[in-house]
């Protein structure tokens, strides 16, 4: 990932929604919780579409504003937690980054499912976002985390596969 995107990249859009199939609604900060996720999301409660223990990675989600922009949506349609500008979210898979007070390691791609397509109404969505529907995310360090808040990569991918061979 480039310097230049790097230090552009920043939260445009915070969503929860209550429960599944509920209306995300936007947030200007929310409080992440480390091994749950967003205080009460719907992911965090056990109440979300893919809340059980055989779905890993429910703690929180990211996906690129510009990809919502690219298809001519808005974000909350995505029904991502956090939205994101100036960085490749599969750049962040393996890597560790601080936003606002929170330390977060990303997981694995979020790829898209049928539920998306039928709660957002939207047929073909899913087909649009293979390959790009986001991140998933563990919460390392709890904390307040707000719209604007700038992101910093404080562990490269590339680091930590270096310490995996160690």
């Amino acid at each position: 990932m480039s310097s230049e995107r790097t230090a552009t990249a920043h939260v445009v859009g915070l969503f929860v929604a209550s429960e599944s199939r509920a209306p995300v609604e936007a947030r200007d900060d929310v409080m992440l919780v480390a091994g749950v996720g967003i205080e009460g999301d719907r992911y965090a409660t056990g109440r979300g579409f893919w809340s059980d223990p055989q779905w890993p990675d429910q703690e929180l989600t990211f996906v690129e504003a510009e990809v919502a922009e690219e298809l001519g949506i808005e974000p909350s349609a995505l029904r991502r937690n956090v939205v994101v500008r100036g960085v490749r979210l599969d750049d962040l898979i393996g890597a560790e980054v601080a936003i606002g007070e929170a330390l977060i390691a990303g997981v694995r791609p979020c790829d898209p499912c049928a539920h998306i397509e039928h709660v957002s109404a939207r047929p073909g969505l899913l087909k649009a976002l293979v390959g790009r529907g986001g991140l998933r995310a563990r919460i390392v360090r709890g904390g307040r985390v707000r719209v604007g808040d700038a992101i910093t990569i404080v562990r490269a991918a590339q680091d930590q596969r270096l310490d995996a061979r160690a």
